[in-house]
């Protein structure tokens, strides 16, 4: 497992990253719910974190810092010949989850209106490569579906597992692998998970009805049928207590969303990655830029980022959110996605 590698260093306040991260935490049933497993994970800050976050401005003067790019030709030219006409003229409306999670999106902690992370900084790439101003909208998870097929924002960038279903709606231009992570206390003897037999007699912290449990019980099922000791699926509806269970021994391990676990990782320093698999199981999903199904959008956005993708800026952003893991060397309109019910 590579390092987390970020840039951008501040030195915030004790008691504001704490109330940050611990929103960020509590908060990660709705990063999942984006996403295409579902939902329902371990968070929560325990006593005696870190004074100073790790690595991350949280603060609104990390816009400062953001990459930017010059229109891209063809993705303009491809906006001007798909018929789509933007809600405001000259303007990309973006609906974003401003009360999501670090690192993919959250509210600067010394405001409440400037949204940054890495979901932000990708839209932000995407207005200026077809030519237009970003205007980004702060809007709840439950609302972009109707929002976006109804034309009241043009696109959403709010960390949407492609699957199936959505796509009956929407269209989708990928950009970034849907990777969830095992997570142990930073002082388990637990090295790694990637195979059945790591979980052998192991309590996990799991969502329960979500695709990660799917992917965990197929797991325990298969160490039965060798033989071996399968492993328990443990459930918390409060996040903190997931997060204290494994940090103080009651579970071995629990699955969360990477970049969150990445970001826990960081910055608590409780915890470690020790595995990780794509969240859309049994296939290889992805999370994606949403569009109303058949508007022309989704393709000038995928050129965009292609783009971004080849000239560095697009790294750059996941290197400074520490989501380098979830990196796609390209991006596609409409792939298969998770698969129906």
């Amino acid at each position: 497992m590579s390092p987390i590698t970020v840039t951008n260093v501040s030195l915030s306040a004790r008691t504001g990253r704490l109330m940050l991260t611990a929103a960020a935490l509590l908060a990660v049933g709705g990063l999942v719910a984006c996403s295409a497993p579902g939902e329902g994970a371990a968070g929560g800050v325990p006593e005696g974190a870190s004074e100073q976050t790790s690595g991350f401005d949280l603060t609104s003067k990390n816009i400062d810092s953001r990459p930017h790019i010059d229109e891209v030709a063809e993705a303009v030219a491809a906006l001007k010949g798909s018929g789509f006409t933007p809600i405001e003229a000259g303007e990309l409306t973006v609906a974003i989850n401003g009360s999501g999670t670090p690192p993919t999106s959250f509210l600067a902690e010394d405001d409440v209106k400037t949204m940054l992370g890495s979901d932000s900084d990708v839209g932000s790439l995407i207005a200026e490569g077809l030519g237009l101003e970003y205007a980004p909208i702060n809007v709840a998870w439950a609302d972009w579906p109707l929002g976006v097929e109804s034309g009241k924002y043009d696109l959403v960038i709010s960390n949407v597992g492609v699957t199936e279903e959505r796509k009956d709606l929407f269209d989708f231009a990928t950009y970034r692998d849907a990777i969830m992570g095992f997570v142990v206390g930073s002082g388990s003897d637990v090295q790694e998970i990637s195979k059945p037999e790591d979980v052998s007699g192991l309590k996990v912290v799991v969502g329960s009805g979500t695709n990660q449990e799917a992917y965990l019980l197929d797991w325990f099922a298969q160490n039965e049928a060798a033989g071996i000791a399968p492993g328990e699926a443990v459930y918390y509806d409060d996040q903190a207590a997931g997060l204290m269970a494994i940090t103080s021994g009651r579970a071995d391990a629990s699955i969360l969303p990477y970049s969150l676990a990445a970001f826990q990782a960081e910055t608590l320093g409780e915890t470690r990655i020790v595995g990780k698999f794509n969240s859309a199981y049994p296939i290889d999903g992805q999370v994606g830029i949403a569009t109303a199904k058949g508007n022309g959008l989704a393709e000038p956005v995928s050129i965009v980022l292609n783009s971004i993708i080849a000239s560095g800026e697009y790294a750059e952003v996941l290197d400074r959110w520490g989501q380098g893991e979830e990196a796609i060397g390209e991006s596609l309109v409409n792939p298969p996605g998770l698969p129906r019910p």
